[in-house]
């Protein structure tokens, strides 16, 4: 039977369900409208889509790795009871896995096959989410890896093997003793963890970021009025100061402050056998940078009595 642009479009507008499930719907109910809704909601699509809008802020992030290569992911839910959720935690760790076989992208990982149910990543959600009981979704993924060397990682406030409230990967490139490689790089991705550098060197940090910290700078330098001269050589005393305290290699060593993680990883090479590179790393902290809705409990008991 064919299915018109109109009948999909008018079934989209009433479950709020994606296109292609709507069209799916009405060609498995033979176009009826009614039919093709419920069985939306048996499927639990509608139930699912009506909660897209609720800010999923909180979830999981689930790191996993295979010596050279690792990858984390942070998938988003609406509380932090859903972190508690054993359903929940198994679908972190089981997409951290599938992402591990993937090049690590977002896009690719979420059109992966996901085992457990024989869909993709992203249909496997949305299935979930009738499930749970709660809006979520695979915000973003990452991946590092080197030809030689390991990939360490961390998980900071963990929940459970590999999954917590924030995680990191750090790529070490070096042909010396995996041991005590990984040694010093679960130390480099603690430090990670701890300080949340922008950048490697002071080099890789954002100009526009430098920009706008050199603009502040000079500002507060004017007021107190120096001639333009001294003024400079301040500011460029307190930008070095500020790619000092942003740059990885160059900040003070959380495991030994004496140090910086440059002169610790350098020291390392004694015990790896063999130099050692910092090729990156990636830092997942729990639902950074998205708006919470501020909710006012008491109204919105008060609007579901009244409606």
């Amino acid at each position: 039977m064919s299915i018109s642009a109109s009948q999909v479009k008018e079934l989209r507008e009433k479950s709020g369900a994606g296109m292609m499930d709507c069209k799916k719907a009405l060609q498995e109910n033979g176009g009826d409208m009614d039919a093709a809704m419920d069985w939306l909601r048996a499927k639990g699509i509608a139930k699912a889509d009506k909660k897209s809008g609720r800010t999923a802020a909180e979830g999981l992030v689930g790191v996993a790795g295979s010596g050279s290569s690792a990858v984390v992911v942070e998938i988003n839910s609406e509380t932090d009871f859903v972190a508690r959720n054993e359903a929940f935690q198994d679908l972190v760790r089981g997409v951290a896995e599938v992402a591990l076989e993937t090049d690590g992208t977002l896009e690719t990982v979420s059109a992966q096959n996901y085992p457990a149910t024989g869909k993709s990543v992203v249909d496997s959600i949305t299935d979930a989410v009738a499930t749970i009981g709660e809006n979520m979704s695979l915000r973003r993924t990452a991946k590092l890896t080197v030809g030689q060397g390991a990939v360490a990682t961390y998980v900071h406030n963990s929940v459970a093997d590999g999954l917590g409230k924030l995680g990191v990967l750090v790529a070490l490139e070096s042909s010396g003793d995996a041991q005590a490689l990984a040694a010093i790089g679960k130390q480099v991705a603690m430090h990670v963890a701890a300080t949340n550098p922008l950048a490697l060197t002071s080099a890789d940090v954002d100009a526009d970021v430098a920009g706008r910290e050199r603009a502040i700078f000079v500002e507060q330098a004017r007021e107190s009025g120096k001639p333009d001269n001294i003024i400079e050589k301040m500011v460029d005393g307190r930008m070095r100061k500020f790619f000092e305290e942003v740059a990885l290699m160059s900040q003070s060593f959380v495991v030994n402050p004496d140090v910086t993680v440059e002169a610790a990883i350098k020291e390392a090479e004694a015990s790896v056998g063999a130099p050692i590179k910092i090729a990156g790393f990636v830092r997942f902290q729990l639902g950074e940078g998205v708006e919470k809705e501020e909710s006012d409990f008491a109204a919105e008991v008060a609007a579901a009595a009244n409606g």
